[in-house]
């Protein structure tokens, strides 16, 4: 098991200039409630099965497992899944010691930019690109298990 510990931004200004790799993404989700969630993601070439789950109510990190499973495997999955998916791109941009990973979405959530850092600690400080925006950590209408609505 791991621990994912993340905060989530909007993001105000350019920023694609700065990305060192762009990955198309499709995902749904088998199971999504408050305190867990589990989704099925194909990410250009490759896919995972992924389990999350909430560590309490004031915490900004979860419990995460991820497997890497076939792309026809994912496949077969999503026929099972929840209605609805999210469509996006992931731009790889780094800053200090860190990578923001700034998903563009597209279909039902176009015009939304969200920029997500882990970090090893909640406490973890990290530089803050100008492009950063409006924090929306722990904000339940900006978790990707909303965003299929």
């Amino acid at each position: 098991m791991g621990i994912e510990t993340e905060r989530k931004f909007l993001v105000k200004g350019e920023f694609k200039h700065l990305a060192i790799k762009a990955i198309n993404i499709v995902q749904l989700y088998l199971l999504k409630d408050p305190e867990r969630t589990i989704r099925i993601r194909i990410a250009d070439d490759k896919a995972f099965l992924t389990i999350k789950s909430s560590k309490g109510r004031n915490s900004i990190s979860r419990s995460e497992w991820e497997f890497p499973i076939t792309i026809s495997e994912a496949e077969e999955m999503m026929k099972i899944c929840i209605p609805g998916k999210i469509i996006k791109t992931r731009y790889l941009i780094p800053s200090g010691n860190h990578t923001f990973e700034v998903d563009v979405f597209r279909d039902r959530n176009e015009g939304l930019v969200i920029a997500e850092i882990e970090l090893t600690a909640e406490d973890e400080q990290f530089d803050k690109p100008e492009w950063l925006g409006e924090e929306v950590t722990g904000i339940p209408k900006y978790f990707n298990s909303n965003l299929i609505k």
